[in-house]
């Protein structure tokens, strides 16, 4: 599933081509897309609903928190000298395990999973005829799903209402560190799942807590009830450098479904040091890689650079 910098990457992309423009049109083509993995019969209305509360509205941009992303949708009209009233509404985009947001001129032809198209009308400063003119949802498995919700105050800043829980994340100014580490310290289970925790901090998923944990020299199964506040902050930092360094090349791409508005994907898969390397040697020390299962999920990590935390 998409992680922090993979989806900063393609917010930052629709951001860029569809920041004031207005939604002209809404078309769902599988309204299984307004669901989610839990509830995959949809209520005819929901379609008429979905396509009533985002029509006319214009995008005020596209935000982030963690892995959630979304469209802040504002009211157009309005005098041009009058300032905007903050916004009420969003359009709360999951990327799941195969969305994709790609941008498209009416006339391309369509990807047969695309699910929704927004048709846009963008600004005066266009050139005619030029740029793109709709926003496509497309999904191969229909993991991901769109929905309205109403923005609320949560950790700082309006999210959507559902992720009112989901606390900030380490590249966002709404961050505290010395919270989150307080935070941390007081949970006894293993680090790996304490950092997977989106309502503890937000966006580290699976790749880059162990990329992390491994820069930081702690072991996944290490307790951070039981781990020096100082260690807990080194992998904290070293969580931010590696996802601002995996943001800068686009995020990690292992397969040809997870891809930015252009459809170009990232390549810091190049770059990791221990996920998905069991077995081979440690870029460090030359000990094999180790792998094990923390909380359900695959855990990677060096056992000589990350040694087994020992408590008396």
């Amino acid at each position: 599933m998409p992680e922090l910098p993979e989806v900063e990457s393609v917010r930052v992309g629709v951001h860029e081509w569809t920041a004031g423009a207005t939604i002209t049109d809404v078309e769902v083509l599988d309204s299984r897309i307004l669901g989610t993995t839990s509830a995959r019969s949809i209520d005819p209305a929901a379609v008429d609903g979905f396509t009533t509360a985002v029509t006319g509205r214009r995008i005020i941009g596209a935000e982030r928190r963690g892995k959630f992303m979304w469209l802040s949708l504002g009211q157009e009209g309005g005098l041009p000298d009058e300032p905007s009233p903050p916004p009420e509404l969003s359009l709360l985009i999951h990327l799941g395990m195969s969305g994709q947001l790609r941008i498209h001129r009416a006339d391309d032809p369509i990807h047969r999973h695309t699910r929704a198209i927004l048709r846009l009308e963008r600004g005066s400063d266009v050139p005619e005829g030029s740029g793109p003119t709709e926003l496509r949802f497309v999904d191969q498995r229909i993991f991901g799903h769109l929905g309205v919700q109403p923005l609320v105050h949560a950790f700082g800043r309006l999210v959507p209402a559902s992720a009112n829980h989901i606390a900030a994340d380490p590249l966002e100014p709404e961050f505290e560190p010395g919270l989150t580490i307080t935070a941390l310290s007081q949970k006894r289970t293993a680090i790996k799942s304490a950092l997977l925790d989106q309502t503890l901090v937000s966006g580290i998923g699976n790749i880059y807590a162990d990329e992390a944990l491994f820069r930081a020299g702690v072991h996944p199964l290490a307790n951070p009830a039981r781990t020096l506040k100082s260690r807990l902050a080194a992998v904290l930092e070293s969580a931010t450098a590696v996802m601002s360094d995996a943001l800068a090349v686009g995020g990690t791409s292992f397969d040809s479904l997870y891809v930015n508005v252009n459809g170009e994907s990232g390549y810091f898969d190049r770059a990791l040091l221990v996920y998905g390397r069991g077995g081979q040697e440690c870029v460090r020390c030359g000990t094999e890689i180790q792998r094990l299962t923390v909380g359900g999920r695959s855990s990677h990590f060096c056992p000589v650079c990350q040694k087994p935390p020992r408590y008396r």
